[in-house]
C-alpha cells in the first residue's frame, strides 16, 4: 500500500471502524464520526450516488469534518464524478480529516443466498407494482394518443381523398370512352368488310384482305406484348389505360400521389396498433369501462 498523494494523516485506522453491509440489495457504510464519536450508517444508491455525494453526506452529518476525501489502493485519489458502484468494486482507503481508514468491500458474488434472494423478490414485486398500477394508464394513454393521430391523418388525408375521386371519376369516364370508340370502330370495320364482300366484291378478292387484316391484328397485340410485357387480356389492357388517364390527371391538377400513399400506410399502420391495443386493454378493462369506449 502506497501513500495516498495530499495532506498527511495522523493514523491508519483497521478496517473494522469503516464497514459495509449490503440491506435490500443497498450498501450500507457505516463508520465513527469523528466530532461525536459515534456510529453512523449511509445507505447508498451505486448507480445514482456518486464519490462526491457521498462524502458531502459525511460532512453534511458532521460539521467538525474539515477533510474527506477517497483514494485507491495505489494511492491515487479517486475522482468526485466516480459512481458509489465503480468505487465499491475494489478495496479503497477513506480519510476523514487525519485520520485514514482502509476499507474492504464485501464482493457481491459472496453474498449470503438470503439476501440474493430477497433482493430478487423485492425486483419482483417492483415489477407487478408498475404493471398494476402504470401499465393500464399508459395503455389507456397510448389509445388516446393513436385516436388523435388517426383524426389528424384522415383530417390531412380528406381533401386528397376528394381530390383522387374526382380523378378517377374522370380517368374512368375517358377509359369507358375509349373502350365504345374501340367496340365502334370493331363494328364499323366488320361491316365495311361484309359490305365488300356482298356488295362490291366477291369473297375470292377479299379472303386475302382478311387474311392480312388478322395477320396485322396478331401482330400489334405482339407489340403490345413487347412494350408491356404482358398478354392482352382485356381486363388487364382496361386497367393500364385507366391508370395512364388518372396519372396524367393527376400531373395537371398537382395531385401528390406519393402523399397520399403515405397517409394511407399511416393510417393503416395507426389502426392495426389501435387494434391490438384495444384487445390488450379488453383483457384488462371491466366490461361496463369496455362498452363506454365502444
Amino acid at each position: 500500500w502506497r501513500e495516498p498523494v495530499g495532506a498527511p494523516y495522523r493514523a491508519l485506522v483497521p478496517s473494522d471502524e469503516v464497514t459495509i453491509d449490503y440491506r435490500h440489495g443497498l450498501p450500507m457504510i457505516t463508520l465513527t464520526l469523528p466530532t461525536r464519536s459515534e456510529r453512523c450508517q449511509f445507505t447508498i444508491k451505486p448507480m445514482v450516488t456518486t464519490v462526491e455525494a457521498f462524502l458531502q453526506d459525511v460532512q453534511r452529518e458532521d460539521k467538525g469534518v474539515e477533510r474527506a476525501e477517497v483514494f485507491a489502493t495505489d494511492g491515487c485519489k479517486v475522482c468526485g464524478a466516480t459512481s458509489m458502484e465503480v468505487l465499491l468494486r475494489n478495496d479503497f482507503t477513506l480519510v476523514i480529516n487525519n485520520i485514514a481508514y482502509c476499507v474492504s468491500p464485501p464482493v457481491k458474488d459472496k453474498l449470503s443466498s438470503e439476501h440474493a434472494t430477497e433482493m430478487e423478490d423485492i425486483k419482483s414485486l417492483v415489477h407487478r407494482l408498475y404493471v398494476a398500477l402504470h401499465l393500464e394508464d399508459h395503455q389507456v394513454r397510448k389509445e388516446r394518443e393513436l385516436l388523435r393521430k388517426l383524426d389528424h391523418l384522415k383530417e390531412e388525408l380528406l381533401p386528397l381523398e376528394q381530390m383522387k375521386a374526382r380523378i378517377a371519376i374522370n380517368a374512368n369516364a375517358k377509359t369507358t370512352r375509349l373502350l365504345w370508340i374501340g367496340l365502334a370502330l370493331m363494328s364499323t370495320q366488320g361491316g365495311a368488310l361484309a359490305w365488300l364482300t356482298w356488295w362490291v366484291y366477291s369473297w375470292d378478292i377479299m379472303e386475302p384482305v382478311t387474311y392480312f387484316i388478322t395477320y396485322g391484328s396478331a401482330m400489334a397485340f405482339y407489340a403490345y406484348f413487347i412494350l408491356t410485357k404482358q398478354d392482352y387480356i382485356y381486363s388487364d389492357a382496361r386497367d393500364r389505360q385507366f391508370l395512364h388517364y388518372f396519372y396524367r390527371k393527376c400531373k395537371k391538377q398537382h395531385f401528390n400521389v406519393e402523399r397520399y400513399n403515405q397517409l394511407k400506410e399511416n393510417i393503416a399502420e395507426a389502426e392495426e396498433s389501435l387494434r391490438r391495443l384495444r384487445q390488450t386493454l379488453q383483457l384488462r378493462l371491466p366490461v361496463q369501462e369496455i362498452k363506454d369506449k365502444d
